[in-house]
């Protein structure tokens, strides 16, 4: 059964940083797009990064600059760097795997940016 377990949420002051880890209970990382998405109260899930499995990234627009999303297929494990916080980001953030065979889920991580 896969599993991807999500650390590195928590309550952090507006303009802090916070790293987020998503680490794939078995080897389907190196064929999957590695994603981290976030859903705040009241809103839709979005896609905030995701990185293919030769290292090209894509953001959305409002974390353009502040976040950086990586992996490291050796230890099965996608990141989320977060910088520059804002509110705005406050969310729960969920970590996917997905291929044409398959999509996954973390259980998600909670992130409070306080103003």
């Amino acid at each position: 059964q896969v599993q991807l377990v999500e650390s590195g949420g928590g309550l952090v002051q507006a303009g802090g940083s916070l790293r987020l880890s998503c680490a794939a209970s078995i080897s389907i990382f190196s064929s999957s797009v590695m994603a981290w998405y976030r859903q705040a109260p009241g809103k839709q899930r979005e896609l905030v990064a995701d990185i293919r499995s030769g290292g090209s990234t894509n953001y959305v627009d409002s974390v353009k600059g502040r976040f950086t999303i990586s992996r490291d297929n050796a230890k099965n494990t996608v990141y989320l760097q977060m910088s520059s916080l804002k509110p705005e980001d406050t969310a729960v953030y969920y970590c996917n795997a997905a291929s044409r065979w398959w999509n996954h889920w973390g259980q998600g991580t909670q992130v409070t940016v306080s103003s």
